[in-house]
């Protein structure tokens, strides 16, 4: 299976949310909306999810084996900390730069 993974934004601050992202499935299926989640383990992934009534969360879609669920979360972490790299690169531009000579924006939303 081709799993292509975007980190679409990062959400820095205090809360427990640090980015969200997609995840497309073969060229044929999309999932929006997965976030990165600091718990007190570290970092995990949560599916896109709707409350119910009795107040809990319920997954709209997720991975049906434990396998797939653990490959999903290696990439899309893998995919959040590639990023945090790029963008800690792209701090370390020496200013002398001319602006032809900087590098294209990573066409990030932040």
């Amino acid at each position: 299976m081709n799993l292509d993974v975007r980190i679409n934004k990062l959400i820095p601050g205090d809360g427990n949310v640090r980015a969200v992202a997609s995840a497309n499935f073969d060229g044929c299926f999309a999932v929006k909306n997965i976030k990165v989640m600091e718990g007190s383990k570290g970092l995990f992934i949560a599916m896109p999810s709707y409350k119910a009534q009795d107040g809990s969360y319920k997954d709209i879609c997720f991975p049906t084996t434990p396998e797939f669920r653990q490959q999903l979360s290696n990439e899309i972490i893998g995919a959040y900390h590639q990023t945090i790299a790029q963008l800690q690169e792209q701090k370390n531009i020496p200013v002398s730069m001319e602006p032809e000579e900087q590098p294209a924006p990573m066409g990030m939303e932040m």
